[in-house]
């Protein structure tokens, strides 16, 4: 059985934690077009038609595309009657009908980023997911002052490594990493990066964690992911004993059946 068999769901087994990295050349423009015209809903379609550039209007239609296709497989809906609402935040939520979802239980969350061509969607069944994605080749756009927003202990580590690939990398391994927690805490950029903060491992992996004072859960796994070479990805998901400590991993647009990648989650983290 596989994850796009609606026979395969089982309302009593805990779903693993799902991701999609999609890059943009993995849905034919004039098909993302023509998903838009049918799937997006007027707000959607409005937001694509303001992009004064071509590539930003093709990132916005393939991300969004990606969302529909993604919630209608996971929860039964088609793509073109899911509701979706923001929070005051800017946060994206799926509008459950009153008498649940058709398949898969009372509960999804999902949380999408994207930069430059690839495209990151992540669903869980219960809590709250967040993800980010960055390319690491996107040039000197403001790491310094990505940089100052960060913890001192963060500023410092970053500071040792040599300056380039290698500090970039540093930064941008923290920076997925905050975006992808304040983003699963429904607090996006409102969260002042420097109220909590991170100690990574030398290659990947998070070995510390200190919360904001505002945390109540404290209990947070953390993926960090390059899923393409110099394509940066992180992913913070509550811990959920209920739930297996497994990652699902697609590559690419959503259509056919294909295996993902099976990862082991990592520990939660100590705060």
């Amino acid at each position: 059985m596989t994850l796009h068999d609606p026979a395969a769901w089982d309302p009593d087994r805990p779903e693993p934690v799902k991701l999609w990295f999609c890059p943009n050349d993995g849905l034919a423009p004039g098909m993302a077009a023509t998903l838009a015209t049918h799937w997006l809903d007027e707000h959607e379609r409005e937001t694509a038609s303001g992009f004064l550039f071509e590539r930003d209007r093709r990132q916005y239609l393939v991300a969004h595309a990606l969302v529909r296709r993604v919630l209608a497989i996971e929860s039964g809906m088609p793509e073109a009657e899911a509701v979706i609402w923001r929070s005051s935040r800017g946060r994206p939520f799926l509008q459950k009908p009153p008498g649940g979802l058709p398949r898969g239980g009372r509960e999804l969350d999902f949380n999408l980023s994207h930069t430059h061509g690839h495209n990151l969607l992540g669903v869980v069944r219960r809590h709250r997911i967040g993800v980010d994605v960055e390319r690491l080749d996107r040039g000197d756009q403001g790491f310094d002052t990505i940089v100052e927003t960060f913890a001192e202990t963060e500023q410092r580590w970053v500071a040792e490594a040599a300056p380039g690939r290698a500090r970039d990398r540093r930064v941008l391994r923290l920076w997925t990493l905050k975006e992808a927690y304040s983003k699963a805490r429904g607090l996006g950029l409102g969260l002042p990066f420097d109220a909590f903060s991170f100690t990574l491992a030398e290659d990947r992996g998070v070995l510390g964690f200190i919360p904001p004072d505002n945390d109540t859960e404290q209990h947070w796994r953390f993926v960090e992911l390059e899923p393409v070479p110099d394509v940066l990805a992180a992913v913070a998901v509550l811990a959920d004993p209920g739930a297996p400590p497994v990652l699902q991993l697609h590559h690419g647009f959503p259509w056919g059946r294909a295996a993902p990648r099976l990862l082991t989650l990592p520990e939660p983290v100590p705060a």
